[in-house]
């Protein structure tokens, strides 16, 4: 969609022509009509003003969340690893100390 302004140069172009103080109606247009220009402007300096952009936002928004649930994935696993790791050690050494690794080689 494509935003030019000119609706919003005739709504100002009305508020010029109704005496001080134009009523809230009119401010309230000119604030959405401008709005909607500067958003419209805004998505077509960000490359999203075409028709596929819904589907390519939503797009990255599932790979973003792939993404973190892949992280979140790794580092559980990571941890779950290091735990491990840290009790097999304990373990061993704890086999040491009690004299239990002569058993192991009778």
């Amino acid at each position: 969609m494509k935003y030019d302004g000119e609706m919003l140069a005739r709504l100002v172009a009305q508020a010029e022509a109704q005496p001080v103080g134009a009523d809230m109606l009119m401010i309230r247009a000119l604030i959405e009509e401008a709005s909607e220009l500067g958003a419209g402007r805004a998505l077509e300096r960000l490359g999203l003003a075409d028709r596929g952009a819904e589907d390519d936002v939503r797009e990255l928004r599932e790979l973003l969340r792939a993404w973190r649930d892949a992280k979140k994935a790794a580092r559980g696993a990571v941890v779950a690893w290091v735990v491990r790791v840290v009790m097999a050690l304990l373990l061993l050494g704890l086999a040491v100390r009690l004299g239990l690794l002569g058993l192991v080689h009778e």
